[in-house]
């Protein structure tokens, strides 16, 4: 089967952060397919491709350009940022690709803002952790309570994936106010801004200086557990190793 797209995660956005296997995936096809801010960070290295682009909000036509090219039998990359399967493009893609039947879909994975964003504050994620994105565009806001509620109440690390927007200025604050009914003020948090990019800036703080933390859309914020301390200024959440 010729007619092939592959489903890239691209990592935080710094070429050096790409996993060998997403480079040469990239170099292997004759596409490449993505959100314009996403296909800006890979053009220099792969400058002999031929780009398509989508904005924000067309993700289903930016799927279907995708499979149009391989239907004409080229070789496609769908570019995302961080891991494609952690809020990327491969679900959509499985789904969309039924109505295609001859063109085969293979997903390649990358680092996701989780981990990219973990390494540099330390090792806030040793141990049982959530995700939750904070955007309602997909979710409502009322699920989105219950996520921080129930896995606060359970002692999770939570890692918030769009904290913040024009929009929605005060989500990080509602947030906060909700993990607060479960989890000590105190708590050791993180912020990451610009993971793996130029302006790469991180800082640790507790849950009650988060709360009034200004923070926006390429941020990625850490809520320790009840064990999460501050070592030499990183956030460190122990797996019990060692005792006492």
């Amino acid at each position: 089967m010729d007619n092939k797209i592959y489903v890239v995660g691209i990592g935080p956005g710094a070429y050096e952060q790409m996993t060998m296997r997403a480079a040469e995936a990239l170099r292997r096809c004759d596409v490449i397919v993505g959100y314009t801010v996403y296909v800006e960070l890979v053009k220099e290295h792969f400058a002999n491709k031929r780009f398509l682009t989508t904005p924000m909000k067309k993700e289903i036509e930016r799927c279907r350009l995708a499979f149009e090219e391989a239907n004409k039998g080229y070789t496609v990359a769908m570019i995302c940022s961080g891991d494609a399967g952690v809020y990327g493009m491969s679900g959509l893609m499985l789904e969309i690709g039924q109505e295609y039947p001859y063109v085969e879909v293979e997903v390649i994975p990358g680092v996701t803002a989780a981990n990219g964003g973990a390494a540099v504050l330390g090792a806030p994620l040793i141990h049982d952790f959530a995700v939750i994105s904070l955007s309602d565009l997909l979710t409502p806001w009322e699920k989105i309570e219950k996520r921080l509620l129930c896995a606060s109440e359970a002692d999770f690390v939570i890692c918030l994936y769009n904290p913040s927007s024009k929009k929605r200025h005060d989500y990080l604050q509602k947030a906060c106010d909700l993990m607060m009914r479960s989890k000590d003020p105190d708590t050791v948090c993180g912020t990451v801004s610009n993971i793996g990019r130029e302006g790469e800036t991180f800082r640790v703080m507790t849950l009650k200086e988060l709360r009034d933390t200004r923070v926006d859309m390429f941020t990625t914020v850490y809520i320790g557990n009840s064990q999460t301390k501050m070592l030499n200024g990183k956030m460190v959440t122990p797996r019990g190793y060692i005792h006492g």
